[in-house]
């Protein structure tokens, strides 16, 4: 844990990911939902949370140049062969004040700018990371390679991840210091022995990785957000 904090925020948001599982012909942060890109709505949702001081966006290089003009606003890089890489260079192109950094998923374009502001919260109420989390519905079995199941998993103290995931910036490079690959960043800090702290997730902050997840995030969009039950209240 550290002191409270109140230095400069960071988000990063990698969008170099090519989203084949969408089955389209462009990577996935430029796909359209309701006539903006992922990418568009979820430097919106950033910006629109009033806790981040700079964006950075790693996208492909080929893309880098496009993706500059479109968005003068931000600060745009390079991303790498694996996400780990992309999240490097957006770390290397943080102001070198910075203190706190949120890491976003592109591809949770629906993600209420709320969410943002609630990790910082935790940030700067001493977590040196934090992640969202929901609590998990569904009734999970680990199985082995031949899919015989080895085990059930207590759900209650299961929780299903999001973006953004916050953290210091020291503990954020500390972590990838390593040329160690994670699909979650939260992953790397707690290889290293660091606690990560849960808040509450968004349903709607859902990522959109296949046509299924796309269709879902079409019907909700331009609908009004809902009071959801307590995320942390345990389904039955």
């Amino acid at each position: 844990m550290t002191d409270d904090v109140q230095g400069r925020i960071v988000a990063l948001i990698p969008a170099a990911g090519q989203g084949t599982r969408l089955g389209l012909d462009r990577p996935k942060a430029f796909v359209e939902l309701d006539g903006q890109t992922l990418l568009n709505r979820s430097i919106d949702a950033v910006r629109a949370s009033g806790v981040v001081d700079q964006v950075v966006v790693i996208v492909p290089p080929e893309l880098v140049d496009d993706v500059r003009a479109r968005f003068p606003e931000v600060s745009v890089v390079a991303g790498g062969a694996e996400r780990s890489d992309s999240v490097r260079a957006g770390l290397a192109a943080a102001d070198p004040d910075t203190e706190l950094v949120l890491v976003h998923d592109a591809a949770r374009a629906l993600t209420p700018p709320a969410l943002f502001a609630r990790v910082v919260e935790a940030l700067r109420g001493g977590a040196g990371a934090v992640v969202p989390g929901l609590p998990v519905t569904d009734t999970l079995k680990r199985v082995d390679d031949t899919g015989v199941v080895i085990d059930t998993p207590n759900r209650a103290e299961l929780r299903a991840v999001q973006t953004p995931q916050g953290f210091t910036a020291e503990l954020l490079r500390r972590a990838h210091a390593s040329a160690a690959d994670a699909t979650d960043d939260a992953g790397l800090v707690e290889a290293l022995g660091e606690p990560v702290v849960v808040v509450p997730g968004e349903a709607r902050a859902f990522k959109i990785t296949t046509p299924f997840d796309l269709r879902l995030a079409e019907l909700l969009c331009g609908t009004p957000d809902v009071v959801e039950p307590d995320p942390e209240e345990q389904p039955s």
